[in-house]
C-alpha cells in the first residue's frame, strides 16, 4: 500500500531544506519554475494556472503566504484555510514539486534563494510588476481563467 499522505507531506519543504533540494535539481540541470500566492480556497483557475506553470520545467516550487502574511494582504477575515491546509492541498497536485511557506508579504527573499529559470504569475500582473523578476532567467505571465477567484467564491458562499 502506498502512503500518499507521507508523500504529500514530504513536498512541504522548510526554507532550510529548500537549499539542499535546489542543489540536487541544479546538479541534474533541471529547469526550475517558481510561482507564489495565498491559494486560500483552491479552485479551477488555480489548478489550471499551476498546471501551465508546471509545464514550463521539470520542477515547480510554489511559495505560499503564511497566515499572518495573508491577513496583512487580504484583511482580518482571511485566510479561510490555514497555511498548513493550503500547503497540503497544493502539495497533493502531481505537477507541484515543492511547497514553501514564507512569512513576508512578498516572495522576494524566497525568489532570491531559488533563482528560478522561470518565475510565473497570473494575468493580473505584468512582467514589470513581478517581485523578484531580476533573480529569474525569464518571467512568464499566464492569463487568468475568467470567472474564478477566491474573493468571488467567498462572496458566493456569504450570499447563500
Amino acid at each position: 500500500m502506498i502512503d500518499f499522505t507521507a508523500r504529500i507531506q514530504s513536498k512541504i519543504i522548510s526554507r532550510t531544506n529548500l537549499s539542499k533540494l535546489l542543489h540536487q535539481w541544479q546538479f541534474k540541470n533541471q529547469t526550475i519554475v517558481f510561482t507564489n500566492g495565498c491559494f486560500d480556497i483552491l479552485h479551477q483557475g488555480h489548478v489550471e494556472y499551476l498546471a501551465k506553470a508546471g509545464s514550463l520545467g521539470q520542477q515547480l516550487i510554489v511559495g505560499v503566504n503564511a497566515d499572518e502574511s495573508v491577513k496583512r494582504l487580504k484583511g482580518p477575515s482571511r485566510p479561510i484555510n490555514s497555511e498548513y491546509s493550503r500547503a497540503i492541498v497544493l502539495a497533493s497536485l502531481e505537477f507541484v514539486s515543492a511547497v514553501v511557506v514564507f512569512e513576508e508579504d512578498t516572495p522576494l527573499e524566497l525568489v532570491k534563494e531559488v533563482r528560478p529559470d522561470f518565475i510565473v504569475k497570473g494575468g493580473d500582473y505584468t512582467p514589470e510588476t513581478v517581485v523578484g523578476k531580476e533573480y529569474a532567467k525569464e518571467v512568464v505571465i499566464i492569463p487568468l481563467l475568467d470567472g474564478f477567484s477566491t474573493t468571488k467564491t467567498i462572496q458566493s458562499i456569504a450570499n447563500h
